[in-house]
């Protein structure tokens, strides 16, 4: 057994915090005390002192992509430095699995696994996971791009009857063997051409399986108010339980909307309906550079484009649609990139690269698109701080770093990501306290308020009985250190990481124990 002593605790609950310990007898929380720890010490095989500082629940990342990178490296290291014990993956409509027809994974994902990609259904995704265990938990979603690019492929029409039949089979298997639910990613590839039908049509095949629905919606900028009746109609017809995905009002002209998006969604929620959301706490997005093609232009993704940019007249046409249009480029920041001779332009905005460059932002952005096969990554600086605030202080609000796992080092070290995949928990956690919110509540929120969103059982709070997910760390010094130019750079002021009663993460140190699990509903 382990015995946790002199801590804080803090048990997620929302309850005040008490002086007391934890003790851990395998998987699961044997004791939570108040007070001195037990008087035999000695008969415990580990003890951590925790020297005062906070023991609470792990932290559970709301809205993450780490699906192919716990394959690739599974210690977790940016996800469990910051304390975060469980994630909920497969979001915005992208999953590993199922995978057939023309679906191919992202191009970062399926150029960073190589040959480690063997499987094709949920079922073979899973064994894989239970055969090497990452550190973490992981819930997993099953995409709609990915079941209909599976089905229909990447062809820019209504599905039929027919294909829409398949897609369901394939998402009943996927539930089957242990998903958790349906996600959407309505401005991507090939959902964008989905219509409201065809999503409430799988989410209803989600929803008498019990499963949860969780979306990237059509719009997070102009049309965000129709976007959310969408998302609020599909609720009604189908009784799903669902999430809407990293709430934001995209874009200075859009920020006035913010008001009547939250009024909107308190709405739906004082009306009974099962909706909620969450949010990383920066106010750049991040995705891939490509979404700035013209919708013809991304029709058929990275591979159609590639071709596109090959051909004169179209690469042509091209950059004068992207010239032409009103995107504010010094907001747009480069992010991954694949060439070495792009290495250069990670971590620098887009209107300082055509300055030095000398040539227009269409031109630049098909440049470097083409060097990188259409993989480059890109940071969106279109949202409000003063609506972020907004967001974070509606109590349905949890954290979700829309971030896969990262490493400094390996084939993950070589990219350039989004400063979320390392500092999301300490940053959530910081502003929910500037806004007044207390201690107690800023944790409820990142662990048992997500354990109650999703459905998870037995986690999220510090009880006896209750899987033994904790995380120790130090209110004062809990920060993030990681920077849209300097990514790479662990968060500070967590001493201790357990995940189902394993220790992968102690005093900066990952211990390559890995304990987590693919947890089905």
């Amino acid at each position: 057994m382990t015995l946790v002593k002199n801590a804080l605790v803090v048990d997620g609950s929302g309850k005040d915090a008490f002086p007391g310990h934890v003790v851990i007898d395998g998987e699961k929380i044997a004791e939570v005390g108040e007070g001195d720890s037990p008087a035999n010490e000695e008969a415990f095989a580990c003890v951590i002192d925790a020297g005062g500082k906070i023991a609470s629940p792990g932290f559970v990342d709301c809205h993450s992509h780490s699906d192919a990178y716990l394959v690739v490296e599974p210690d977790a290291p940016s996800k469990v430095s910051q304390g975060v014990t469980t994630e909920i993956n497969g979001q915005c409509g992208g999953s590993v699995a199922p995978r057939y027809g023309e679906a191919r994974l992202s191009s970062d994902w399926a150029s960073i696994l190589g040959e480690r990609l063997t499987w094709r259904s949920m079922a073979e995704y899973r064994a894989i996971l239970e055969k090497t265990p990452p550190a973490i938990n992981t819930i997993q979603f099953v995409g709609h791009n990915t079941l209909r690019s599976s089905v229909v492929g990447y062809q820019g029409r209504i599905a039929t009857e027919e294909e829409l039949s398949r897609m369901a089979r394939l998402l009943e298997e996927s539930l089957d063997a242990g998903a958790w639910g349906l996600t959407t990613g309505l401005i991507y590839q090939p959902g964008k051409y989905s219509t409201p039908e065809e999503v409430e049509f799988l989410a209803k095949t989600a929803a008498a399986k019990g499963g949860f629905y969780a979306t990237h919606m059509r719009s997070e900028g102009d049309n965000i108010l129709e976007a959310i009746d969408e998302v609020i109609s599909l609720v009604r017809a189908t009784g799903i339980r669902a999430e809407i995905s990293h709430l934001k009002t995209s874009g200075r002209r859009n920020w006035h909307k913010i008001d009547a998006v939250l009024e909107k969604m308190q709405g739906a929620v004082d009306s009974g309906l099962l909706l909620g959301s969450d949010r990383y706490p920066f106010c750049a997005a991040g995705t891939d550079l490509d979404v700035v093609f013209p919708d013809w232009a991304g029709e058929g993704a990275a591979k159609a484009e590639c071709e596109r940019l090959a051909d004169p007249a179209v690469r042509r046409r091209i950059v004068d649609e992207i010239d032409s249009s009103s995107r504010d480029w010094s907001q747009v920041m480069v992010g991954g990139t694949w060439d070495a001779s792009n290495k250069r332009f990670s971590g620098r905005m887009m209107d300082e690269i055509c300055a030095a460059e000398g040539v227009s932002p269409g031109e630049m952005t098909c440049r470097i698109l083409e060097k990188d096969k259409c993989r480059t990554g890109g940071f969106f600086f279109g949202m409000s701080e003063e609506n972020l605030d907004k967001i974070y202080s509606m109590p349905w609000i949890l954290p979700g770093s829309d971030a896969s796992l990262r490493a400094p080092w390996g084939p993950l070290g070589e990219d350039h990501p989004h400063p979320r995949a390392y500092g999301t928990m300490p940053e959530f956690f910081r502003r929910l306290r500037r806004l007044g919110f207390s201690r107690e509540e800023a944790v409820r929120r990142m662990t048992s308020a997500a354990a109650e969103r999703f459905g998870i059982r037995g986690r999220g709070l510090l009880k006896r009985g209750c899987y033994a997910d904790i995380a120790i760390w130090d209110e004062a010094t809990f920060a993030n250190t990681a920077t849209y130019t300097s990514p790479h750079s662990f968060a500070h002021g967590v001493k201790a990481v357990f995940v189902n009663g394993s220790m992968p993460y102690r005093e900066g140190s990952f211990t390559h124990e890995r304990a987590g699990r693919f947890l089905s509903p």
